[in-house]
């Protein structure tokens, strides 16, 4: 079987190469001219762990291009992994999908033919990428192509274990396209393969669920699952606020309640916020269907309210002790939305900067992966960055911690206090655990703490930080 995966972005690279480590021919296709060049290098464009192994291990079955006419007609499947961003009003952005479909439709030789939407496409997508088919495919009359509806439910940093050892499998098309689509997922479902070593296979699992279904319906659950993930966050997240006013630790809380296995305990953790590129896209996406039909979801609205209101509480607490923040130096630890990845998108760490800057404060950055994609990305913002989390405390006023980075929960904090000139720790992620020893004001989420009366550290030198 011949694979072709259009789109070579976080998605479209996992697919590609867990396909072609499972024995596929496969070709990544993309009009990035410098991303192609650099995965022909073997150097990949994004950061998740263990994806650079599994690209080596696969090398021989992957083929790079920019060009339509080279990995389109021999494609058996044709899998479309392009990004669908917000727009203002909520819709995704389906620029580069429709750019995409016309020009796989062009492209396609009379074979039959699976067109497979792996991208977060609007409820109704796959219909439309069927007409798109029949209006610009030349051999569309005397040919079988089909679209499946196959969304991916990947985390960032555990992406590779969530394609090899999924939960569930999730099919939306005819009978002959779905069961074309089991075929090929058959390693997936029997687990026949052999695990890769550094992403060796859960102790207990056996095999993921399938779901078969129509296109309608796989388009929704991918959805659905999402802003549920998304609502559960920002459902801990306002416990959290009435912990803090009545005196109780979320930690107790969500441990107490998720213990019940209706529940569960995962995604049910009080912090800054969830960001990335699929919960509030997505969330503002089921909203925005909701309008569109008259139909109005209060609950998922206030879901996306409780996250924003999140990012404005951890500035509220610095400003609580700090009081004025102009001339003031805040070291902000972690710049990525989540750990084990160096993607920017949406991360709340991006507003806190912003809204540090605006308030007249020194920004000192650190993260240990995505700074180097952040001078790019975020080249509008004003920070300077670190070289490590120790260097970005050193004289500070306060700190932010941003991302729950290992590096940070294992970081001697009584140890790297010292350095500050005051103490004030807002610990937006709930990663220490353990008592500060050094007087330190800790601020977290959902947890209330003694505030000490402590003195600014004296007679610190005004250290350089090292870009």
């Amino acid at each position: 079987m011949n694979i072709t995966i259009v789109g070579t972005g976080y998605v479209g690279l996992g697919t590609a190469i867990m396909l072609a480590y499972l024995g596929y021919q496969v070709t990544g296709l993309d009009n990035d001219e410098e991303k192609i060049q650099g995965l022909r290098a073997g150097t990949l464009p994004i950061y998740e762990p263990g994806l650079d192994e599994l690209l080596h291990a696969a090398s021989t079955n992957l083929t790079w291009t920019t060009h339509y006419d080279e990995a389109i007609p021999q494609a058996d499947y044709i899998f479309v992994c392009v990004g669908t961003p917000p727009l203002p009003d909520g819709h995704p952005n389906l620029t580069y999908l429709e750019s995409a479909v016309r020009s796989i439709a062009q492209h396609l030789d009379g074979k039959p033919q699976i067109i497979v939407n792996k991208s977060t496409v609007p409820i109704g997508t796959g219909d439309w990428v069927m007409r798109t088919l029949e209006e610009h495919a030349a051999l569309y009359a005397t040919s079988h192509y089909e679209v499946v509806s196959n969304p991916e439910f990947l985390r960032e940093g555990t992406a590779l274990g969530d394609s090899l050892y999924p939960d569930r499998i999730v099919l939306g098309g005819s009978s002959w396209a779905t069961e074309r689509m089991r075929a090929l997922y058959a390693p997936l479902i029997d687990q026949s393969f052999e695990a890769p070593p550094n992403v060796p296979r859960p102790r207990g699992y056996e095999r993921p669920a399938v779901v078969e279904t129509t296109l309608t319906s796989a388009e929704m659950i991918k959805y659905s699952a999402n802003a549920f993930l998304a609502l559960k966050i920002s459902y801990a997240n306002e416990i959290a606020g009435l912990c803090e006013c009545v005196g109780a630790d979320i930690h107790e809380v969500t441990a107490g309640i998720g213990l019940d296995h209706r529940i569960g305990t995962r995604f049910l953790a009080a912090g800054a916020g969830w960001g990335g590129s699929c919960f509030g896209k997505d969330t503002s996406a089921l909203i925005s269907t909701g309008h569109d039909y008259g139909y109005s979801m209060p609950i998922l609205r206030a879901a996306m309210s409780v996250n924003e209101r999140q990012r404005s509480v951890v500035i509220e607490k610095l400003q609580k002790h700090l009081r004025l923040l102009k001339g003031k130096r805040v070291a902000v630890l972690g710049m990525a939305f989540k750990p084990d990845t160096d993607d920017l998108r949406d991360a709340p760490a991006h507003d806190f900067i912003v809204r540090l800057g605006q308030l007249g404060a020194t920004v000192i950055a650190y993260d240990p992966v995505a700074m180097t994609r952040a001078r790019s990305e975020w080249s509008h913002l004003r920070y300077v960055e670190a070289v490590s989390a120790s260097a970005a405390l050193e004289g500070a006023d306060a700190v932010i911690i941003a991302t729950e980075w290992a590096e940070f929960r294992s970081l001697n904090w009584n140890e790297a206090l010292r350095a500050m000139r005051t103490r004030v720790v807002i610990d937006a992620r709930n990663i220490i655990r353990e008592p500060l020893t050094v007087p330190a004001i800790l601020e977290q989420i959902g947890r209330d703490h003694p505030h000490p009366s402590f003195l600014p550290a004296s007679g610190l030198p005004d250290v350089k930080v090292g870009a």
